[in-house]
C-alpha cells in the first residue's frame, strides 16, 4: 500500500555549469551569454532528462543548464581547470543564493573531451512561487584568462494541479515530495510503493497558547471511482493534544 505522510518543513537545493564568445540571446527563454576567449555554441535547458525551451518552472522543480563542448581553456598536461560561480538574485537584485566555485574540488583538473559543464537548480526555498529571479553563472579558466558569462531570467509558479481552500490559515508554499526520488512531484504522477509527503511551508493563523499551537490534520485518499483507500480523522493526534512550538 502507498504510504502518505504529511509534514511541515522547509527545503532547498542547487548545483554546477559553462559558456560562449560575443553576446548572444535566446529570444524564447531570454538566456544571454557572452564570452572572452571561452566559447560555447551548444547551451540548453533540461527538465526530467528532456530538453525544454522555457524559463517558467513549478515550485520544487529541478532544471539543468548544460554547456556542451565549451572551448578555449588553457591546458596543463592535457587537462583543463574550469571555475564556476553560481548566483541567484531576486527582482530587486538582492542575493538569494550563491556558490563561489562549484568546481573548487577539481584541483587536479579534468580531461573530458568534448568538455561538458552544467548547473542544476532546484526551484525551492529560499525562492518563492509567484516571483521572478535571475540565474547568473560566471565561468573562468584557472590556468588562463578566458571567461564566460550567462544570465537566465526565470519565473517560479505554484503547482496548479494542487487545489487549495483556506480559511483563517495562510501558507507560503504547498507541494508534493517523493522520498524515493528525493524531489518534488510537479506532474502529480506518483510511483508505486513510494513515500509521498505533502509539504506546507510558512503556515500561520493558528491560535497560540503558552507559546504552543495545536494543529490537527485529516487525510482522505480516494481512487478514480470515488472509493476510499485511506481515511485518517487526525494524523496529528499528538500535536492536537500536547501542542507544538
Amino acid at each position: 500500500m502507498k504510504k502518505v505522510l504529511v509534514v511541515l518543513i522547509l527545503p532547498l537545493l542547487l548545483t554546477a555549469c559553462n559558456f560562449s564568445k560575443s553576446v548572444k540571446k535566446d529570444l524564447i527563454t531570454g538566456l544571454t551569454s557572452s564570452g572572452n576567449v571561452l566559447s560555447c555554441d551548444d547551451i540548453y535547458l533540461e527538465v526530467n532528462k528532456e530538453k525544454v525551451n522555457r524559463n517558467v518552472f513549478t515550485y520544487g522543480e529541478k532544471f539543468y543548464l548544460y554547456f556542451n563542448d565549451i572551448k578555449g581553456f588553457a591546458q596543463e598536461n592535457g587537462k583543463t581547470f574550469p571555475g564556476m560561480r553560481l548566483l541567484v538574485t531576486n527582482e530587486k537584485g538582492e542575493e538569494v543564493f550563491k556558490v563561489d566555485d562549484l568546481h573548487a574540488d577539481l584541483s587536479d583538473g579534468v580531461d573530458y573531451s568534448p568538455l561538458l559543464l552544467y548547473a542544476d537548480v532546484i526551484v525551492a526555498k529560499p525562492m518563492h512561487s509567484g516571483l521572478q529571479y535571475h540565474l547568473d553563472i560566471h565561468i573562468w579558466d584557472k590556468k588562463g584568462n578566458g571567461t564566460f558569462d550567462v544570465r537566465l531570467p526565470f519565473t517560479v509558479r505554484p503547482n496548479d494541479k494542487i487545489a487549495v481552500e483556506a480559511k483563517n490559515i495562510t501558507y507560503t508554499e504547498i507541494y508534493l515530495y517523493s522520498e524515493n526520488q528525493d524531489q518534488a512531484i510537479t506532474d502529480n504522477k506518483i510511483k508505486y510503493d513510494d513515500n509521498i509527503y505533502v509539504i506546507l511551508e510558512g503556515l500561520e493563523g493558528f491560535t497560540v497558547e503558552n507559546g504552543l499551537v495545536y494543529p490537527g490534520l485529516s487525510l482522505v485518499l480516494n481512487d478514480s471511482e470515488g472509493s476510499s483507500i485511506l481515511n485518517y480523522e487526525n494524523l496529528f493526534t499528538e500535536y492536537s493534544e500536547n501542542g507544538v512550538d
